[in-house]
């Protein structure tokens, strides 16, 4: 398959090359679909006699934009790296979360018009911007006086997270009195999205404004939010898909009073505001400097019981599975029965908890520690909690630009982030009981007991907690980052070269606001800081063949600090750091042959990367143990490599052909070390246990991702096009535990379960067809454009999205804990209708 879609490709790119004449033939179509993330334009191909142009690290690529809208359905990463290794900016502040390094793109979701603006650097390259990660940066222009003057409304409608969209913008540009403004606003809703149970209520706003004193100095501010609640769906046993006869089964909403409720809810909303200086010093040189606070609320609530059996209707022992594993044939027939028949069964029983919760009065004494101190009422044994990460960033960016002479670029900056992240938990639903009381349930294997050891708060023992109060664990991650970097670029007639350099201080700690009783020394105030002194070096170089052809090769070397989210066992309860906490190590590079002509644009990259010492921390409900425990691996190296194909070519004026390709393998390269930790003590289940995970596949994305699509544009200001796209070589993320000598050492030679927990699972590949296209009218100064798109045509139903192996283990039986999957939705179309003056 490999070699046979290489030497396709191989034919199309010799024969359309061949043909290419001088003349310029510009694309008709100005209108694009309303998802796409890029939007720059084509580079136009054209050199000087003497002089060749080097390449434009904004020209739109095909295959970057295939990568991130068609192939973004099956959770499809460029060359399977996580997010964490791109950065994304707005207006020049760093976007990256500092507790996880990823960028939230729901922050500023529904604002398309306003951020329809971006700076994109592919890969390692040079940007005068920021520094950027292995994986590329981008950064959201959002200053005032580079808008466009404009009005847009639109209307969409689609079956997919929401089913209506609202949205207006406008745009003074830089007015005669100076100043530049920009609004925007928008409203995306659903009752029901495509999932039964979930429904999406979502706004958003923008303001950007400029004031212009002089031609050296302008002062601006931005400032954005975008509101959103959503339930959410459910990740599923095929048990428990095939049991309802849907693989869109959730397992979160039942009936309240005969309304649909849904335990897990979704709810961000975290503002941005930003203080810009735009300092033009002269022709040559700016400093743009800017001052930020991003902050708010998010949560996420979920089901909490105690002294009660586990309510989720797919939990394990709530499927007939469960009941033919213990030999119970009777139940197994009953609950088989009800699942297949009777939908109330396999949902929420929300009535049910508000009936447990009214027949359980207690007295709880000596509440909050002081004698006499007694509450009497209703104790809930369930309830709805509300696990919160509110965001609290403060932040300063000043970007230096200088034209040193006509063939050197030098670009450098400061970036300064202090961030508090609150995290915690909220009551937020005690369904019909009167309280809750602060105790681990888990502490003593004892549920609800009164211990010093059982209490989440030593300083109010007993603490009885009402809707709004805080239980359970509550800490802050302070994370401290200050960034150095710079850039140049030199470019001659036949070579560009940059090279850069990025130097890096992280210092975190966590400061608990509970005393845990597992933990009284170790939980309540600031942790011991951790320092970390990080470097980036990449540098590149470009061939210029002639004005179309080029030879471009990057190389990067870089280590970074451990993320918060990774570098603790157990923040919600304790300050305890994995051992020998060090600087994941990363090496990169790159070659590509690029093509620019007037008719035909193509990419073909091969890439190679290696990370080292990277951490890997989860805590999931052993059921041996009867308690949560922290699993902890580290000593992770990974190895990336393989080839990406971008190609668009306009065979006619209205035909436009492109096809994209990407194969790679990323494979595990170590054996990591795994230490198991009980959750509420300090003591080891497993300390520095090997994990056999060298030349397994790195799981969560396709390894092979192909797309083949061909584009009509009319000259009376229509298009349409199609696009056929395959995808294959998906693997589940392997449980590392299963991969152990301690594992193994459970079965004699020959034994056929082996080979079931070795054999990492596969993915079916998978095929899909869509379509777009659109239509666009001008009315005396409006100007009204139609965009359609529908995604899945064939209806397929059956394509795993993506899934994970379970980390509990029955090693006796490895089918007790099954893999969970979600799958890819049917067919889905989105359209949008602007109105634009």
């Amino acid at each position: 398959m490999r070699k046979t879609t290489l030497l396709l490709m191989s034919m199309l790119l010799y024969a359309v090359v061949s043909a290419q004449t001088d003349t310029t033939t510009m694309d008709v179509s100005d209108i694009k679909l309303p998802t796409f993330v890029m939007t720059e334009a084509d580079f136009d191909g054209k050199a000087e006699s003497q002089d060749i142009s080097g390449l434009l690290q904004s020209s739109r690529d095909i295959f970057v934009s295939t990568a991130g809208y068609t192939f973004g359905s099956v959770r499809f990463r460029i060359r399977g790296y996580d997010s964490d290794h791109t950065a994304v900016m707005f207006n020049g502040i760093m976007m990256n979360d500092p507790e996880n390094g990823r960028a939230f793109w729901s922050t500023w979701g529904g604002l398309n018009d306003a951020t329809r603006n971006i700076e994109v650097g592919n890969g390692i390259g040079f940007t005068d911007y920021g520094f950027g990660g292995i994986g590329g940066i981008s950064n959201i222009i959002a200053r005032a006086g580079t808008y466009r003057k404009s009005t847009n409304v639109s209307y969409s409608a689609s079956n997919r997270s929401y089913n209506n969209r609202i949205m207006a913008y406008h745009a003074t540009g830089m007015m005669d009195n100076g100043w530049a403004a920009v609004v925007s606003g928008s409203k995306r809703w659903a009752l029901e999205s495509y999932v039964e149970g979930t429904y999406y209520d979502a706004y958003s706003y923008f303001l950007s404004l400029e004031k212009k004193l002089n031609d050296k100095h302008s002062f601006g501010l931005v400032a954005f939010g975008a509101p959103n609640e959503r339930a959410r769906s459910s990740v599923s046993t095929q048990e428990a898909y095939d049991l309802s006869g849907s693989n869109y089964y959730n397992a979160n909403w039942g009936y309240q009073n005969g309304e649909i409720r849904n335990a897990r809810i979704s709810s961000y909303h975290q503002p941005f505001i930003q203080l810009a200086h735009y300092w033009d010093m002269n022709k040559r040189t700016s400093v743009h400097s800017s001052v930020y606070h991003w902050f708010g609320k998010g949560s996420n609530t979920s089901l909490e019981w105690g002294e009660a059996n586990d309510p989720r209707p797919d939990y394990y022992r709530n499927l007939p599975s469960y009941w033919l594993l213990i030999d119970d044939l009777e139940k197994y027939e009953e609950v088989l029965y009800q699942w297949k028949n009777n939908e109330s069964y396999r949902q929420i029983q929300w009535d049910n908890f508000y009936f447990a919760n009214s027949k359980r009065l207690a007295t709880i004494e000596n509440v909050n520690g002081i004698d006499g101190n007694t509450v009497t009422g209703y104790r809930s044994k369930y309830i709805v909690e509300d696990r919160r990460q509110d965001k609290n960033q403060w932040g300063f960016n000043t970007t230096l630009k200088h034209q040193l002479n006509a063939q050197t670029i030098l670009a450098g900056g400061v970036n300064v982030t202090v961030s508090k992240g609150r995290n915690y938990k909220m009551i937020d639903d005690l369904l019909g009981g009167d309280f809750w009381v602060d105790v681990d349930k888990y502490a003593d294997e004892e549920p609800f007991s009164s211990t010093d050891e059982s209490q989440n708060d030593l300083r109010f023992p007993n603490r009885v907690v009402k809707v709004g109060d805080k239980f359970g664990y509550d800490y802050t991650a302070n994370v401290n980052r200050s960034k150095l970097w710079g850039q140049a670029e030199w470019k001659l007639s036949r070579f560009d070269f940059f090279a850069g350099v990025e130097l890096t201080n992280t210092v975190f700690w966590r400061t608990g606001h509970m005393q845990n009783g597992r933990f009284p020394d170790n939980s309540f105030g600031d942790s011991e800081k951790n320092n970390f002194f990080d470097y980036a070096v990449k540098a590149g170089a470009a061939y210029k063949i002639d004005g179309r052809n080029y030879i471009v090769a990057n190389g990067a070397v870089l280590t970074r600090a451990p993320f918060f989210q990774d570098a603790y066992i157990s923040a919600r309860t304790r300050d305890f750091t994995v051992g020998n906490l060090k600087s994941e190590e990363m090496m990169s590079g790159d070659i590509s042959y690029v093509i620019r002509a007037p008719k035909f644009k193509a990419r073909a990259t091969a890439y190679y990367s290696r990370f080292a010492d990277e951490l890997w921390v989860r805590s999931y409900y052993h059921e041996d143990l009867k308690t949560f425990v922290n699993y902890v691996m580290s000593g992770i190296d990974k190895q990336h490599q393989g080839l990406e194909i971008g190609i668009e070519a306009n065979i006619s004026p209205s035909i436009t052909l492109t096809g994209v390709a990407a194969h790679g393998e990323y494979i595990y390269t170590s054996r990591p070390q795994v230490t198991i930790a009980r959750d509420n003590d300090a003591s080891l289940i497993a300390e520095n246990r090997t994990v056999y995970l060298k030349n397994y596949y790195v799981g969560g994305t396709p390894q092979t991702a192909l797309s083949a699509g061909i584009k009509y544009n009319s000259s009376r200001f229509w298009f349409a096009g199609i696009s056929g796209n395959y995808y294959d070589n998906n693997y589940l993320e392997p449980n590392a535990d299963n991969y152990t000598a301690e594992s193994m050492g459970n079965y004699w030679e020959g034994d056929f379960r082996i080979d079931k927990l070795l054999t990492q699972k596969k993915l079916d590949p998978a095929f899909t067809l869509d379509f777009f296209g659109g239509k666009s009218w001008r009315v005396q100064e409006y100007y009204i454009g139609l965009t359609v798109s529908v995604n899945n045509m064939l209806n397929s139903k059956d394509i795993i999205m993506w899934g994970f192996e379970q980390l509990r283990t029955d090693l006796n039986n490895p089918d007790r804990f099954p893999a969970k999957y979600s799958y890819m939705y049917g067919t889905t179309y989105f359209v949008n209708l602007t109105i634009r003056r």
